[in-house]
């Protein structure tokens, strides 16, 4: 396979029969015909290509060519263009000059995918540049062709709208894509300069040089290599776990924010990564105050104190944050220049005190230095803890000194590589400090005693030699005065006394004093770099409205001006203060909590067992990881237990608080992952365990068309549905042209962001099919998933079914017929307003812009209703441009709508509203299993619907009232159900009244076949081709049930016309009923009736009363 390569001008003679067939078009047709074999020919779109960059282009198939004819003319192709082995999958289509390139390619020529192949094909080659993210810009984004494209849509125009697939960017892309577009010039750092230096630097604290020893003195050397170990093993499982996140793909700037928030999600994320940018910020008034104090201090011992000591820290802690200031935003390579001469100060300090204590003096002998001996070493082995000091009160004092791992990655927008970095520089920095923390803790114990007096005449005389037992007894000193007759020490010099031990230590004590302020300055000069990094990389996602300003850069290297001046104003009202006693730990407990988060999030991602799961970094373990943030959170506790309880308010603060905001974000994050592993293995669970009645729950195919077109019917079922079952909002969508498979594809994501914008917990689920019917049983056979899958299904009444074809009746009756065959129950709800709201132009404001789905353009849905079946809409939705929508014309006033829309508008709400005092009647004349009792319970049991009561009404007889409600009050008191009222309908088998009897006879008459008056095989072909019709025999054989439907409506009137609902049982027989007789019977038991659901279970017991 030969390598894709450009044309310089001086080959072009030589390379010319390598590009046979790319020719450039001029414009003008050939000649004449060629002798070209190629079956078509293949427009390239082409780009000129950059400074020192490849050119961009698509090919496209524009037309077929006549295999008999001729080549066109060897054109020499430009400069920088490239052959057939890269050209098809590039991806710009637009030249960066504005001109474009068209280029003729014969693809039976001698092109890479007939020499690799042996056929010719628009196949583009697997390529790294496919699989950028789509935030990536699309001059570096490069897009292979589409399904659509191989499959049968080559004569369309690839990306018309300019981005892949569709997919356009949304904000946080956006940001990133800003981001990712890097200008030239922008200063990137290895893992050497850019993540081991500043570790370093951040883990050698002051405390390596001022607390160690007094560390040493209380714990001893045994429990002070404990305590740098366990804050060693914290930190090293902390690596490790950062180490996988930052080699599980690219990682962006934004340090620890980045790496929680894209595994664990923007709610951890977007807490973890405000207080780490605040604890960075008030990291930098810690440093700088210590180094304050220290300078104050010198000026002590020379008598140049400026005003008063507290004072005297404020002035030098502002001057200092301004320099470090300066240093910072004059950009990061003068950064890294000052962290690492810093650093050479430091390492300077640290031999400078171990090659001191190898030269014992006699002068440093009364402060406690004697050099290395073994008595002095097992004396000090053990602890010696006073006051109230302990164990853990040590370790929490030396912890904070471990708390820099995350120096490197913090900035890890700026390192040249951060997937190779962060590991190597982090555990390497980890493992460095570590070794030198040990080496110190064991020099100062095997050097130094606990106690000295510094007055070189505390000798012991000959005589009580014999009687003296500490380590300085062997050297002739007696610093047993130290201890008073009261139990204190009083004693200026030891491991216990002295914090400046290492600088008596020293072979020259002033580069100590330089190391400290080296410690200093680079810690805080590395944190007044982290924290405007992390929030910059914060307010770019968006996830605190109002930040946003904080989120531009400057410079080529995209700094942070806006937030350096906000780190400086937290800093240095913390300096000002210049009393850190108190917020120090709750700083610690900000940096631990982020460390907790990273261990969970990579024990998180493995448990998740996602695909994209595949860190290149490969030692760790998800128990480890777990171990790690269990540890973090023990540390946390025993540093400071009220900061620990404070630290954990505000991050659950700030978490409910995204959590409630719900940034539009996808990071892919490990907590979709793991809900989708868990619904998956629950999905799978509930399947192998048998239903039961107890656990019975009314699952809800709902015909609503497009979820917008009939807002009561979507309220109403998802009122009872809500928090208990499931609810699919099916929708059949029919045509005569080929099925846009794509578009429904893009409507089933639009729609269901649709729904769960508008906070319906249900799903959308279209199919394309012949006709509603056909749609329906496809729906009742596929929708769901094991257990969760539909058994009802509800459907709008057809209240137009006398206005349209009678076919489309025949249709919707065998629907409703379908789902007892597939053992559904069936609820069919009427109002009398109507449900379909779809061809009111005002209904295209509930599809605002934030409820599309980033892959599909500006459009606004509009669908023609011209049919308005009750199940779904026939006709396809109609796209229409976002300026000729009303919905979208803001500066247009709304048209004004008739009084029937705006009844049907009101009523369309009816169900959202809170519903006042009331009842729920049901009709509860036959037993169905229960379904007509359970949902008017589900429904009463909601707090829209408590105010409303259930009251029941049965048929009985006369002489049988009292006994009939008895018996009823005693099952209805079994199945736990409250009402109001239970009424026994004594008169139900009355004849119904005259003139209501001739109305059904006279709205029956159109459909009746009356094949009495004609032959009978003319009346067998017309029920042939019209099955509708109502025979005569038919009508005469059903003429009880035809007046118990007439007479129930009189009752409903009479009983039930104020009810906030009724719930009443429809006849149901198949076949042997004709569509227009039983539509007939449904329109008169329903017509001029609040609202009404007619419900039939599937006659399998849905209530209860076993326990």
């Amino acid at each position: 396979m030969s390598a894709p390569y450009s044309t310089p001008p001086v080959q072009e003679e030589k390379q010319a029969p390598e590009i046979e067939g790319l020719t450039v078009d001029t414009g003008l047709e050939p000649a004449g015909p060629t002798s070209s074999s190629s079956r078509f020919q293949v427009d390239l779109v082409a780009e000129a290509p950059a400074a020192g960059g490849e050119a961009k282009g698509r090919f496209r198939v524009v037309n077929f060519m006549d295999p008999s004819g001729a080549s066109p003319p060897e054109v020499v192709p430009a400069e920088g263009f490239q052959n057939g082995d890269t050209v098809m999958s590039e991806g710009s289509l637009h030249s960066s000059t504005g001109g474009q390139h068209h280029y003729h390619y014969d693809t039976h020529t001698n092109t890479y995918y007939l020499r690799t192949f042996g056929h010719n094909t628009i196949d583009a080659v697997p390529n790294i540049d496919f699989y950028r993210q789509s935030a990536a810009p699309l001059g570096d984004k490069l897009i292979r062709p589409t399904l659509s494209e191989l499959h049968d849509e080559l004569d369309k125009e690839p990306f018309e709208d300019g981005f892949a697939n569709g997919d356009e960017l949304s904000p946080a892309e956006e940001a990133a894509a800003k981001e990712a577009a890097e200008p030239k010039g922008a200063v990137k750092f290895g893992w050497i300069k850019g993540v081991l230096v500043r570790c370093m630097l951040n883990i050698w604290g002051v405390m390596l040089f001022i607390r160690m020893s007094w560390i040493v003195g209380q714990a001893g050397i045994v429990l002070s290599c404990v305590i740098v170990l366990m804050a060693t093993v914290v930190t090293t499982i902390t690596g490790l776990s950062t180490s996988a996140i930052a080699t599980n793909g690219f990682v962006r700037g934004g340090g620890a924010y980045y790496l929680i928030s894209r595994s664990l999600g923007p709610e951890f994320g977007g807490s973890i990564g405000l207080i780490f940018a605040f604890a960075n910020a008030v990291a930098v008034a810690m440093y700088v105050v210590g180094f304050a104090e220290t300078v104050v201090e010198l000026l002590g011992s020379v008598d140049c104190i400026m005003t008063d000591e507290i004072n005297d820290i404020r002035i030098i802690g502002t001057i200092t944050i301004i320099l470090l200031l300066g240093i910072s935003m004059a950009g990061m390579e003068w950064e890294a220049k000052a962290q690492i001469f810093l650093l050479v100060v430091l390492i300077t300090a640290i031999f400078n005190y171990f090659i001191g204590s190898f030269i014992p003096l006699k002068s440093k002998e009364s402060q406690g230095f004697f050099g290395y001996d073994s008595a002095i070493m097992m004396e000090n082995m053990g602890p010696d803890f006073r006051g109230t000091e302990s164990f853990f009160s040590v370790f929490a004092i030396f912890f904070p000194a471990a708390t820099g791992i995350l120096a490197g990655a913090n900035i890890s927008g700026d390192l040249s590589d951060p997937q190779l970095a962060i590991p190597r520089g982090t555990l390497l920095a980890i493992l460095i400090t570590g070794i030198v923390y040990l080496g110190v803790a064991i020099s100062t114990g095997s050097c130094i005693v606990r106690d000295a007096t510094g007055n070189g005449n505390d000798t012991l005389s000959a005589q009580f030699m014999a009687n003296c037992t500490d380590a300085a007894c062997k050297f002739g000193y007696d610093f047993s005065y130290c201890k008073g007759d009261d139990g204190q020490y009083n004693c200026r010099y030891g491991l216990q006394n002295d914090f400046q031990v290492m600088s008596i230590v020293s072979g020259f004590s002033p580069i100590i004093t330089a190391g400290i302020f080296s410690a200093t300055l680079s810690s805080a000069l590395a944190s007044l770099v982290s924290a405007p990094k992390v929030f910059q990389a914060l307010c770019k996602d968006n996830i605190y409205p109002g930040l946003e300003m904080f989120a531009k850069g400057y410079g080529k290297n995209n700094e942070p001006l806006r937030g350096y001046i906000l780190t400086f104003c937290i800093a240095l009202a913390f300096i000002l203060i210049a009393q850190l006693n108190v917020i120090a730990p709750i700083i610690s407990n900000f940096f631990l909590a982020s460390y907790a988060l990273i261990n969970f999030s990579v024990f998180h991602a493995s448990l998740a067992n996602s695909p994209g799961w595949r860190p290149s970094f490969k030692f760790y373990n998800m128990w480890v990881s777990l171990a790690g943030a269990v540890l973090c959170c023990v540390v946390m506790f025993v540093i400071n237990w009220w900061a620990a309880l404070m630290t954990n308010v505000i991050v659950m603060g700030l978490y409910i608080y995204v959590s409630y905001k719900k940034p539009d974000v996808n990071w892919g994050s490990s907590t979709q992952a793991l809900t989708y592993h868990q619904a998956l293995t629950h999905s799978l669970h509930l399947s192998s365990v048998e239903d039961h009645i107890k656990n019975f729950r009314p699952q809800c195919l709902v015909m609503t068309g497009y979820p917008n077109s009939r807002p009561a019917l979507l309220h109403l079922v998802h009122a009872f549905t809500k928090n208990v079952g499931l609810m699919i909002c099916g929708h059949v969508r029919t045509g005569s042209r080929r099925p846009n498979f794509k578009d429904l594809s893009n409507d089933q994501t639009r729609y269901q962001r649709w729904l769960l914008k508008n906070e319906t917990k249900a799903f959308y689920t279209p199919v394309f099919a012949d006709d509603m019917r056909q749609g329906t049983q496809y729906l009742l056979q596929a929708a769901g998933l094991g257990r969760l899958r539909p058994n009802t299904l509800v459907i709008g009444y057809k209240s137009d079914w006398r206005d349209g074809d009678m076919m489309n009746v025949e249709t919707y009756i065998h629907m409703i017929h379908d789902a007892f065959d597939f053992q559904y129950g069936s609820v069919v709800f009427r109002l009398k307003e109507g449900l379909d709201v779809s061809h009111i132009s005002e209904q295209d404001d509930l599809l605002s812009s934030q409820e599309k789905t980033s892959g599909m353009k500006d459009v606004v849905v509009s669908i023609d209703m011209k049919d308005s079946d009750g199940d779904s809409s026939k006709p396809l939705s109609k796209a229409t441009s976002v300026q000729n929508s009303p919905a979208m014309q803001k500066d247009k006033s709304p048209q004004r709508l008739n009084v029937a829309d705006q009844r049907l508008l009101d009523a369309s709400q009816l169900f959202k509203r809170k519903q006042g005092k009331g009842t729920v009647d049901v009709w509860w004349l036959f037993d169905d299993g229960g379904l007509t009792l359970l949902i008017p319970y589900l429904l009463t049991n909601k707090k829209k619907w408590k105010d409303c009561k259930i009251r029941v009404f049965i048929g009985g007889k006369i002489n049988r009232i009292d006994h009939d409600r008895r018996a009823m009050a005693t099952l209805l008191s079994k199945f736990r159900i409250d009402f109001s009222d239970i009424n026994v309908l004594g008169d139900i088998n009355t004849k119904p009244k005259k003139e209501n009897v001739t109305a059904f006879e006279e709205m029956i008459e159109p459909y009746r076949l009356k094949e009495d008056d004609m032959e009978q095989d003319t009346a067998e072909a017309q029920k042939a081709s019209e099955p509708w019709r109502i025979t005569d025999n038919e009508l005469e054989l059903y003429r009880a049930k035809t007046n118990r439907q007439i007479r129930l409506n009189e009752l409903l009137k009479e009983h039930s016309s104020t009810a906030n609902l009724i719930v009443i049982m429809p006849l149901a027989r198949k076949g042997a009923v004709s569509s227009a007789l039983y539509m007939s019977w449904l329109e008169t038991l329903s017509k001029d009736l609040p609202p009404l659901l007619l419900v039939r279970g599937n006659h399998q017991s849905v209530l209860t009363f076993y326990s």
